[in-house]
Parts: C-alpha cells; structure tokens; sequence
C-alpha cells in the first residue's frame, strides 16, 4: 500500500500504534463475503473475467477455512483484516489477486464489514433476548399465584403478583427487541461502492452487490456512507438499553435476596463466598451483571465522543468505533447468557412473599375506593383514609383492627363488608383492567407473550 508515494517504511512504533488486526480480525467473515460479492460486480464491469472471479472466490473461501481453523497467519505490518486478507490472496493466486480491489476503498470497505457485523449482531443479540423472555415467562408460570408487595420509593405500596412483575421485565426487553429491529432498517444500507469517499470512474452496479449481501437498500451519498457511524452509536444505544433493564432486574434480585427481605434465594452455582467469612453466600453474579453495564454506556459515550467533531468523510479516528462495539457485543452476550441461566435456579420464598403482601397498609388506597364506591369523591376518601392510617400508627394498631365505632366518626359510609377490602386475592381478582395485575390478565399475558415467542 505505501509502494510508489512513500520512500521510507512507516516507523515500527506507528506501526504498532496505528495497527487494528490484533482486534478487527473479528470482521473476516464479512470482509470475505464482501469481497466475494464485489468481484461479482467486476465481473459484470468486464474488469475480472469468469475464470479470474472462480479463482478469486476459490482463494477467498480457502483463506477462510484457514481463518475459521486458526492457521491463518496473521501480519501485523499490514494494518488490518482487509490487508491481511487480499495479501494472503495474492500470495495464494498470484496477480489476480491484486483485481480484487478495483474500484474500492479501505474506507467502504470497513464500512460495509461493520454493517453486515452489526445485522448479524441486531439478530443473534434479539434472539438471546427472546431465550431470556422464554426464562422469564417460565418462571412467572411455575409461580403464577405468589403474591407479593409491589413497591414505589422501595416502600411497600400496593399487592401484585410476582408474575406480574416476571411481566413486566418480558415488556422492557420486548422494547428492547423493537428498537433494535428499528436500527436494523438504518443499518440494511449497502456502502460498497462509495470508494474512498467520491465513488470511482469504473461504475459498478451496487444493486448487485445488494442484492448478493442481502442488504435492503443502498446507500445515496458516497461522502456520507464512507463516514456514517449512526448506525453503530444506535447499536450501542440498544445494547446500554439492554444492559439498563438486566441490571434493574439483577438489583431488584440483589435487593430481595437480603435476609431483610427474604424473597429470593440463588442458588449455590450463582453465588460464591467470601475469603473471610464462612458465612456468607453472595449474589455476585447479578452484582457483576449490574456493574459491567456501566461498560457499556462508557462504549456509548465514546463512540459520540469520536464522532462529534470530525470533519465530512472518512478519518482514521473511525477506526476507534470497532474497540467499543466488539466489548459492548461481548458484554452483553455474556450477560443475557448469565440471566437467562441463572432465573431457573432462583428459590421463591412464597410464604415469606404472601406475608409481606398481607400488611393491611397495602389495602389503603382500596380502602378508599371502597368509599369512592359507596359515592364519594375521591380526594375526600383519600383524606379519610390517610387519617385512619395515622391514626392506626399513633395507636400502635393495625389498619384492619381499627375498631367500627372509629370507622363511623370519620364516615357513615363504612360498613360491614370492610373485612372484604383487606382481603389479598379479593383484591388482586378486582384488578381487571388491561395491564393490571389480576389473576385472570396475568394467565392471559403469560399465554399471548408464549405464543408471540413462539
């Protein structure tokens, strides 16, 4: 590459420095399958011949079976995987080799491997998603019927089902899934062909090129495909997404495992102990989970902090976005294959659950739509009903053991039926409008989300 223009070889501490195989090697499927699609278009173009294109896709998929054993050697001095791989090419087939890269450029090249890279990303990581949702769902299910307290300001607030709550983390990833499948549509954008940044004299037909990669559109603006990054800070954005709603449940779990709280318990294989205290049994894998999210908003910020003061075109400050991505990919995999492993091993506390969600304070706010029922205004039951509670905590009582003689001073309206406000399953069973937790949604949601997984 630097034949002709440079007199002297570039210094082995910017080689060092500048080089990107020790980590963009990763991209080698992609930039074969480019390679193979591109030549395809050469030939048509009338620049490599029939035989030439045999030859050429012949040596790429050779090169590959060496990358996919691990006997390829790779070559630092040659910068990166697109170098790596069209050296190797001519070494294998001699001048022919050196066609390949007609009418292309590092800079659409990199492009196009980063694109395919991610489509096939947005795809497994939305599948992994969906064996978590899977996870999820078969918990809810095997605990169907376990109440517990719902919480607001981690303050007992009202009574729900622990499957609601199981429900309520599947609609946070399916979000998850729909905001990636939306990235997709702006990733699905063939660059190849844009050159270094001005397109080439020898005109290609990029539709062909499409269509072999399988990519739904092409790009319309050289100079903006050669440096467009958007659709890997999307990417990234999903993925902190991701790792937000994992890291809420791991501290949800964190939270519940306490033996203050006593809701859940890990197993054995998803905690560890201490070096010294024989005690303890540690949550440390949803803590771990909970602190490699960070990473990922770092990888985030990273790649906007790379891109928000270069110039038009292609810089070499892009070569910055490839370190980000891969750690974000790796990170996330590895933690959706860790919650997902790790929810069928939780031990649910029922009993201690259902004791929790038993406290009469959590009935409150039915309390007052009792007397919304009996006609009263809302914000006057509201009163009332805040009142009986201070009441019950300055008499050291309970709110259901508050005597009918008291009820009566502050309403006439309360009667006998009271005792069936504090009753748990009476109020669950009352929660029937569409996305409350009643029993009868909570089976029909774990249905709908079954078959939608399916």
């Amino acid at each position: 590459m630097r034949k002709g223009r440079f007199q002297q070889s570039l210094s082995e501490v910017a080689r060092r420095y500048s080089e990107s195989a020790s980590f963009d090697r990763r991209l080698y499927r992609h930039d074969i399958a480019g390679s193979i699609a591109h030549v395809t278009a050469l030939v048509k173009a009338g620049i490599v011949s029939a035989p030439e294109q045999k030859q050429i896709e012949a040596g790429l998929r050779e090169i590959e079976k060496e990358l996919d054993s691990g006997k390829f050697q790779w070559d630092a001095s040659l910068e990166d995987v697109h170098m790596n791989i069209e050296s190797a090419l001519t070494k294998k087939i001699g001048e022919t080799g050196a066609k390949l890269h007609t009418a292309r450029s590092r800079n659409d090249q990199i492009a196009l491997d980063l694109r395919l890279y991610v489509k096939d990303q947005i795809n497994r990581t939305s599948s992994q998603i969906k064996k978590l949702q899977t996870s999820l769902l078969d918990l809810a299910e095997k605990n169907v019927d376990v109440v517990m307290p719902g919480y607001t300001h981690l303050r007992r607030a009202q009574p729900i089902l622990f499957a609601h709550y199981l429900l309520g983390q599947v609609e946070a990833f399916a979000r998850d899934v729909e905001r990636l499948n939306n990235g997709l549509e702006r990733t699905d954008v063939l660059p190849l062909g844009s050159g270094a940044l001005a397109g080439s004299t020898i005109v290609l037909d990029r539709e062909l090129i499409a269509r072999e990669l399988g990519f739904a559109r092409v790009s319309q603006n050289s100079l903006d495909a050669v440096s467009d990054r958007d659709f890997v800070c999307e990417f990234l954005f999903c993925l902190a997404m991701i790792g937000m709603h994992l890291s809420r449940v791991s501290e949800d779990l964190i939270i519940w495992s306490t033996i203050e709280f006593d809701f859940v318990e890990f197993s054995e294989g998803f905690s560890t102990g201490s070096s010294l205290m024989p005690q303890k049994k540690n949550p440390d894998m949803a803590e771990l989970t909970r602190g490699k999210i960070g990473r990922l908003y770092g990888n985030l910020i990273s790649i906007l902090t790379t891109l928000k003061a270069l110039p038009s075109s292609y810089n070499r400050d892009l070569q910055e976005d490839k370190e980000a991505l891969f750690d974000s990919v790796d990170t996330i995999s590895a933690a959706l294959e860790l919650c997902t492993a790790m929810l069928p091993e939780l031990k649910i506390n029922r009993e201690r659950m259902e004791e929790a969600a038993s406290d009469p304070n959590l009935f409150a706010t039915d309390l007052a739509e009792y007397l919304v029922g009996k006609g009263m205004a809302f914000r006057e039951a509201h009163e009332i009903v805040g009142k009986l509670v201070a009441n019950a905590i300055d008499k050291g009582t309970k709110l259901n053991a508050i005597a009918p003689a008291d009820l009566k001073k502050l309403s006439p309206l309360f009667g006998v039926d009271i005792a069936d406000v504090f009753d748990v399953r009476r109020s669950l069973a009352a929660r029937r409008a569409i996305g409350a937790p009643s029993p009868e949604n909570v089976k029909a949601q774990i249905k709908s989300w079954r078959n939608q997984l399916r």
